[in-house]
C-alpha cells in the first residue's frame, strides 16, 4: 500500500476507505493502536497480515505475550466495509490516536496507518529531512 489519502468521519464516526486501497485491504482487515516515531497512530493490516501478526505472537513464550504486546490484540478490530466502503472505527481506537474528524490515511508497504490530520502533519514536518529520509533510506538497504 501507497500514498496519502485525505478523509473525513462521518457523523457516525465511519471512515470512507478510499478506492485506492480497497483492493489492496480486501472484503476484511483489522485495526489496531499503532505508534510511528513516538507519534500515536492507527495500523491497518490486511487479513492475510494479520494472521502472520498472529501467528508470530502465538510464538511467543507466554511471558513475552504480556503487557504491550498483548494490547495491539485487545484493542483491534475487524473491519469489513459497509456497500458504501464506510467502516466504523471503535471509541476507543479513535481516542488512542486523537482522531477528531480530519484523517491522512497513509500506506507503508503491507500495511496503512490511520491518522488525525493535524499529528500526521507534525510527524510529517519532524521527520521530513534530508537526514531521516538518508537513514530510512539506508535502513531498507537503498
Amino acid at each position: 500500500m501507497i500514498g496519502k489519502y485525505p478523509a473525513k468521519l462521518d457523523d457516525k464516526s465511519r471512515l470512507f476507505v478510499p478506492s485506492k486501497l480497497r483492493g489492496d485491504l480486501g472484503e476484511t482487515f483489522f485495526v489496531t493502536i499503532g505508534v510511528n516515531c513516538g507519534h500515536r497512530c492507527l495500523t491497518v493490516y490486511t487479513s492475510e497480515e494479520w494472521q502472520k501478526l498472529c501467528d508470530n505472537y502465538n510464538a511467543l513464550s507466554l511471558s513475552q505475550r504480556a503487557g504491550a504486546t498483548s494490547l495491539i490484540f485487545m484493542n483491534a478490530a475487524e473491519c469489513a466495509p459497509d456497500k458504501q466502503f464506510r467502516v466504523a472505527l471503535t471509541p476507543f481506537l479513535l481516542q488512542y490516536a486523537g482522531i477528531d474528524r480530519e484523517i491522512m490515511i497513509v500506506g507503508r508497504a503491507g500495511q496503512a496507518e490511520i491518522w488525525d490530520a493535524k499529528e500526521f502533519e507534525a510527524f510529517e514536518a519532524e521527520n521530513l529531512t534530508p537526514e531521516k529520509l538518508l537513514s530510512s533510506l539506508e535502513a531498507i538497504g537503498l
